[in-house]
């Protein structure tokens, strides 16, 4: 018989031919690499190809998610799971252990320093520190609170610097009784660079005033943190805080108006303090320093 007449004849397979689709380097047969979310990982989110740094990870109603810090300091918040891509590598984020899981190096406070565990805080000091108002106590201890409890050192509101001369007779700062206070907007020249001058003559040993440059507490949060280049300005004639709520709500519609939402928004945005800006760092550290001298 001619083979003509056999019909057609059966497809020959390989070995490769008989695997799922794709082949045997199908990245769909192998299981995902599931990496921790610790701080500082920098991975690409693989839908929008934004790429940064691991900043958070936060327990939402829906589940966890995760903040990315791009070299800009622009951050965007995504689902915690798969999506992602480390090295060029698709993996699926999850959330990092628990300090009790944790093992290596010390773990650092939001100030920086080392983080001590299991101490309980010390008694307080009889020394304090002063703040203007209620947004910069709560920024203090956003990012100094952990080693104000360990050094006993407590926050209290100044509410304006006209109140710091009676302050301090009713404190009668001395030997053991240090005061330092943190004022707002201390440039040269002001009200307030005037009252400090005054508060700290024959006091130096006991007394320390420190201001910063910003009209508000708020300016001292780095603007890149929050997803603009630069905090507006805003004319002497308009409250500031109002001022800078609206010419924000231009650029960004989700952006308060009501300078009372804004706040917890600055403030969320607040992780350590490599989201502050030097000046106000440096005059923090130096009053912690001076009511903790022996």
């Amino acid at each position: 018989m001619d083979s003509r007449d056999r019909g057609p004849r059966p497809k020959q397979y390989g070995p490769d031919d008989l695997l799922p689709r794709g082949g045997r380097f199908s990245r769909a047969n192998r299981p995902l690499q599931e990496v921790e979310a610790v701080a500082d990982l920098v991975v690409e989110e693989v839908t929008t190809g934004f790429c940064g740094a691991v900043v958070r990870v936060e327990k939402t109603p829906g589940g966890f998610t995760v903040t990315l810090e791009d070299r800009f300091r622009k951050r965007r918040v995504f689902p915690l799971g798969p999506g992602f891509l480390l090295e060029g590598k698709p993996i699926g984020l999850v959330r990092p252990k628990s300090k009790s899981e944790q093992t290596g190096p010390a773990a650092r406070t939001a100030s920086g320093s080392r983080a001590v565990h299991g101490q309980r805080a010390r008694v307080a000091r009889e020394g304090r520190i002063y703040v203007e108002g209620k947004h910069d106590a709560e920024l203090v201890e956003r990012v100094w609170g952990d080693d104000l409890r360990i050094e006993g050192v407590v926050v209290e509101l100044l509410d304006g610097v006209d109140y710091l001369p009676g302050i301090i007779d009713e404190f009668q700062p001395g030997e053991g009784r240090r005061l330092g206070v943190l004022v707002d907007h201390m440039v040269a020249g002001s009200k307030e660079t005037r009252i400090a001058r005054q508060v700290q003559e024959g006091r130096e040993d006991s007394v320390l005033v420190l201001g910063h440059p910003y009209v508000d507490i708020w300016q001292a949060v780095k603007p890149q943190v929050l997803g603009f280049e630069a905090w507006p300005k805003v004319p002497r004639s308009e409250e500031w805080k109002e001022g800078v709520c609206e010419r924000l709500r231009r650029k960004d519609p989700t952006w308060p108006l009501d300078p009372r939402q804004a706040w917890p928004r600055i403030l969320g945005a607040v992780t350590s303090y490599k989201d502050l800006e030097p000046t106000l760092l440096g005059r923090v550290e130096a009053l912690i320093d001076f009511v903790t001298a022996p």
